[in-house]
């Protein structure tokens, strides 16, 4: 059954979206259970380039991979559009391109370009002003009520704290759909934002291993007031410490037997990926009988 973002997102249990980056990871995301998934720029980058997230994802790359997924899974996809791709006309083209690839909810940042990683020092801002433009052309441009727009502040770490709080209400004026203050750096701060919001509009958390803001499962999220919570790298994270392990044990030993109880067989990832159903569906069109 097909999830509507909008009103899972008003139930009180709240919603956990992992990270994914392209058709495979969202459709294993699919097969475990997930509700929604989270297509992270960042993950693009580090994994179709091998490159951090400094603004190096262009948004049509972004778009093929919301359409290869979306030509793939049924999930709700919320997409990291990064800052728009440029100034409030440029929003309105990549929310009506975004739309139209499948995603459900798109997330916009008041970075400057080229914008990095939220959990990254060295980042630049717009002005508050022109990042509420930016979303209330995101929602002008939408096709679609039921399509999401996200706001997000990355002002804790160039502007403070108060900052980022009062970029966050000028946000949900503009018409942002959910909040998103990133990379909280304390319990304290994060009860905050919940004090401030909560209950006026849906409020999402960002769990970044190795980030600025402490871990907190979903659970304890959900007690704390948040609806809507990302592991947006950790699966790269994850793929990467197991592929270094593979290439590191292939080099050294020659074969993958030290291995294989750490990976699929042929058939097992042809299962996964549904070759049998697929095979067996194009020899209804072989041409043969009816």
């Amino acid at each position: 059954m097909k999830v509507n973002l909008k009103q899972r997102l008003g139930e009180e249990r709240i919603l956990l979206a992992p990270g994914v980056y392209d058709a495979l990871s969202g459709l294993i995301a699919s097969q475990a259970g997930a509700e929604a998934v989270y297509l992270s720029g960042a993950s693009i980058a580090y994994t179709r380039f091998g490159r951090p997230d400094i603004g190096l994802v262009s948004m049509s790359e972004v778009a093929d991979t919301i359409a290869v997924l979306r030509d793939r899974i049924a999930l709700p996809i919320v997409v990291d559009a990064d800052n728009g791709f440029g100034n409030a006309l440029n929003v309105q083209r990549t929310v009506r391109v975004f739309e139209r690839m499948g995603a459900n909810a798109l997330q916009l940042e008041d970075q400057t370009m080229p914008k990095r990683c939220g959990h990254l020092d060295g980042k630049s801002l717009i002005s508050p002003g022109e990042m509420a433009g930016k979303i209330r052309a995101a929602c002008d441009a939408r096709a679609s009520d039921d399509t999401l727009i996200i706001g997000r502040t990355d002002a804790i770490a160039v502007e403070g704290f108060e900052a980022a709080l009062d970029r966050a209400e000028a946000y949900v004026e503009a018409g942002a759909d959910m909040l998103f203050i990133e990379a909280p750096r304390s319990m304290e701060e994060i009860g905050r934002v919940v004090e401030r919001f909560a209950g006026r509009v849906p409020l999402m958390a960002n769990m970044v291993e190795g980030g600025k803001t402490p871990i907190v499962d979903a659970a304890g999220l959900e007690k704390l007031g948040f609806s809507f919570v990302i592991f947006p790298g950790g699966i790269v994270r994850a793929v990467a410490a197991t592929q270094r392990d593979y290439y590191r044990n292939l080099t050294r030993t020659g074969s993958n037997e030290a291995f294989r109880d750490r990976m699929f067989d042929f058939a097992g990832l042809n299962a996964v990926i549904g070759t049998p159903d697929l095979l067996a569906m194009g020899r209804r069109y072989d041409g043969g009988d009816a």
